[in-house]
């Protein structure tokens, strides 16, 4: 019986994700898993081995075709494939089809707008957009999103260019929080870990005084929460606002 021989130097992969990168006058590409890309580079995923489907270079995935070791030394300087991987992750362009394409667009757009809204808040109202409002003012100055960057990175820009359009502050809401009865410890648990800082937490006869600090995108969910665990015995109140200063940029 006859056989089929694959060459040495062809790998064939299924159900693949490329990212290509065009230096020095060659093109190399990576395997990767779908869905993947974006999570390393919006440092949401941190092991490599759960974004590279093999440590290889190629000069064309399709066709199972690898980079000779001579070409990546010429132009990385290097001979680590895993430090070559990671340079083509993060400089190479994600290679998808037109449907992809529009999809991994409207999942992003819908991300940023989530972002804005739960860092944002109405300076008149001093209460969150919900998150249509946003979306609706990101198309209003006809908002282009670019795919191969985070939706927190872009989210920081974007509060910039909406200002224009709609009243928006980039602030934390300082709120107080009483809890009484049994459940206010378990309660007080929860309520801490969607607080981004906590300023004061007083007991006395059982009853717990918090002042914290939350993201608006919190304030609804905190508000039920504390409704629903406290059986309306609860009570939660916004105090006032801390304006996010210009250096506080990370998201």
């Amino acid at each position: 019986m006859s056989k089929i021989f694959t060459p040495t130097n062809q790998i064939r992969l299924t159900n693949v994700a490329i990212v290509r990168l065009k230096k020095g006058g060659k093109r190399f590409e990576i395997a990767c898993y779908r869905n993947k890309v974006l999570s390393w580079r919006n440092k949401l995923e941190k092991d490599i081995d759960e974004v590279l489907q093999t440590h290889t270079v190629f000069t064309n995935v399709s066709k199972g075709q690898v980079a000779k070791k001579e070409d990546l030394v010429k132009v990385f300087g290097k001979e680590d494939l895993t430090e070559i991987c990671k340079e083509i992750l993060e400089k190479g362009e994600l290679q998808v089809s037109d449907k992809e394409r529009q999809s991994q667009i409207d999942s992003l757009f819908k991300d940023i707008a989530t972002t804005v809204a739960d860092k944002c808040v109405n300076p008149e109202t001093k209460r969150p957009y919900p998150v249509s409002i946003i979306e609706k003012a990101m198309k209003d100055i006809h908002l282009s999103v670019n795919v191969n960057r985070g939706a927190k990175q872009q989210a920081l820009e974007v509060i910039q260019q909406l200002k224009k359009e709609i009243p928006l502050e980039r602030a934390q809401m300082r709120v107080r929080i009483l809890l009484t009865g049994k459940e206010a410890k378990k309660t007080k648990d929860k309520v801490v870990k969607l607080a981004m800082s906590v300023e004061e937490e007083n007991w006395d006869s059982g009853t717990a005084n918090i002042i914290c600090l939350i993201d608006p995108g919190n304030f609804r969910t905190l508000d039920e929460m504390i409704r629903t665990e406290t059986k309306g015995t609860g009570q939660f109140e916004l105090l006032n606002l801390k304006e996010m200063v210009e250096g506080e940029q990370a998201l």
